[in-house]
């Protein structure tokens, strides 16, 4: 049976990172879990493993290049030892188990009960579970649940399931370094975290056996991050195209009985991704533009936001990324619209229009310059979108402190989308004016864009005025409307007057 101590609930990191930065060399073996300093040093120690299959080769390689012995059991050792490192041992399962106290059970929960065999030799030891479902609650009990009923004298832990074969052979720095460990041991969590924490690992407690069903189900997800923006995205693509459709296709036919279909498969799209991008980075803004404003309006910043924004304010990093990615898009269908067959034939007709009607200058200098400046500031826009999609980055980030990331997130981000709003006016310059440009009664497609990022800017200038932001940075240094604390002062006789100053806490 698992000697049960008390679960933490919580989900502290047990080691908060490593010094270690080459990945070739046996990693630390004197870095110990943050907050105890008696724990002995993990590498040296024989480590089982068994299974033969990828995973247990990938995790093999991994502990003898953090320096642990490796005692690989195999119910075929002589055709599996090829695939394995040298300095794994690879033996039969009865044998490996023998010799280590710390197990990795690197195979699928429908070849648990052939081990059941081993039960008297594994009594005492530590099953480390790395398994994974092929569907989300697949099953009530969780696989490494299921393993602690097989085998009730072992010490079962959770973990390594979210770090992929892949990651353990080609080191932390190139995947996911979180290691997520569940056990209703202690001792046998931290025995298995210190072991993460040599291997390059940063080992993260997600508290007792029954977390496992949770961690089991996190590798199955598929972007639950990203659900909300994409549908948002393709919601306003949706939205955006069908309106630009009308004006560039449906109006032509029907005013002019011009077909102009030719133009939906690059014109439209192309038109159509700069408005969703230019939306999408308004909308990474606009929730902190709300949330100051409920600050402001309530006076207190321990108020709890509504949940819509709260999940509004979580998602923001995945907005900024799909705005970057239209952008990205539109400066790739803008770079190939003169390559486009019809692009040709246009140009050659004006070319003869302008010969017909002998016209030898047709430079408009008002034209040339909105369109250098126009060219110009867009350019400008995607080198800074850029900077902030790549600065969002884990890895980036990471290498950031506070203000670094502060600075480029928020002040860099709010200039980039005045940047984006002025290529947005030099584009449309006057023809907002122009009669001619409002097909069917609907106005061009840029001043519609405008109107969520020009309110986010407006609310930035008049919080940045001095009465509002002092006002909004005394709420969010822990101020509160309504809440004073009262001192009676005395008087300069050493009595007490009848007057109060208040002061606020």
């Amino acid at each position: 049976m698992d000697t049960a101590s008390p679960c933490s609930p919580g989900s502290d990191a047990l080691q908060p990172g490593m010094s270690g930065r080459d990945m070739a060399k046996p990693l630390l073996g004197h870095q110990t879990i943050e907050g105890d300093a008696s724990i002995t040093p993990a590498a040296g120690r024989t480590i089982g493993v068994l299974g033969s299959g990828d995973f247990a080769r990938s995790l093999a390689i991994r502990l003898v290049c953090s320096g642990f012995k490796v005692v690989v059991g195999s119910r075929n050792p002589r055709r599996k030892a090829g695939l394995f490192p040298s300095a794994a041992e690879v033996t039969l399962q009865a044998e490996a188990v023998k010799k280590t106290d710390i197990i990795f059970v690197a195979v699928f929960r429908e070849h648990y009960s052939t081990l059941c065999d081993l039960a008297d030799v594994l009594v005492g030891k530590i099953l480390v579970d790395v398994s994974n479902n092929t569907e989300i609650n697949h099953r009530k009990e969780s696989n490494a649940e299921y393993l602690a009923s097989l085998f009730p004298a072992c010490t079962v832990v959770k973990g390594f399931n979210v770090v992929s074969a892949w990651t353990l052979q080609s080191g932390a720095r190139d995947g996911n370094k979180q290691v997520l460990i569940c056990s209703n041991n202690q001792e046998a969590k931290r025995t298995v975290a210190e072991i993460a924490q040599v291997m390059g690992f940063t080992p993260v407690d997600m508290g007792c056996m029954s977390s496992a069903s949770e961690i089991e189900n996190i590798p199955l997800r598929l972007l639950p991050a990203w659900k909300i923006p994409i549908f948002l995205a393709l919601g306003l693509f949706i939205c955006f195209f069908t309106y630009n459709l009308i004006r560039q296709v449906i109006h032509p036919y029907v005013r002019e009985q011009k077909n102009k279909l030719y133009k939906i498969p690059i014109e439209v799209v192309n038109t159509t991704l700069p408005c969703v991008a230019y939306v999408m980075l308004s909308l990474v803004y606009l929730p902190g533009v709300l949330a100051a404003c409920s600050q402001l309006y309530y006076g207190t910043k321990y108020r709890r936001f509504p949940d819509w924004l709260d999940q509004w304010l979580q998602h923001r990093k995945q907005i900024g990324l799909l705005s970057f990615f239209c952008a990205a898009l539109h400066a790739v269908y803008s770079f190939c619209l003169p390559m486009r067959r019809s692009h040709r034939y246009q140009l050659i007709e004006t070319a003869v229009k302008q010969a017909v009607e002998k016209k030898m200058n047709i430079w408009v200098e008002e034209e040339v310059w909105r369109m250098e400046i126009y060219i110009s500031v867009g350019i400008i826009a995607l080198g800074l979108l850029s900077l902030l999609a790549i600065t969002s980055l884990p890895s980036i980030a990471n290498s950031l402190n506070w203000r670094e990331f502060s600075f480029i997130q928020s002040t860099l981000g709010f200039i980039a989308l005045v940047i984006s709003t002025l290529h947005t006016l030099t584009y449309g310059w006057s023809r907002a004016f122009d009669e001619n440009q409002y097909k069917f009664y609907l106005p061009p497609t840029y001043t519609l864009t405008l109107l969520v990022p020009c309110t986010v800017i407006l609310a930035k200038v008049i919080f940045n005025l001095p009465c509002i932001q002092q006002r909004l940075q005394r709420i969010r240094r822990g101020w509160e409307k309504g809440r004073y604390v009262k001192f009676v002062l005395p008087s300069a006789t050493g009595e007490y007057t009848s007057g109060e100053t208040s002061s606020n806490v």
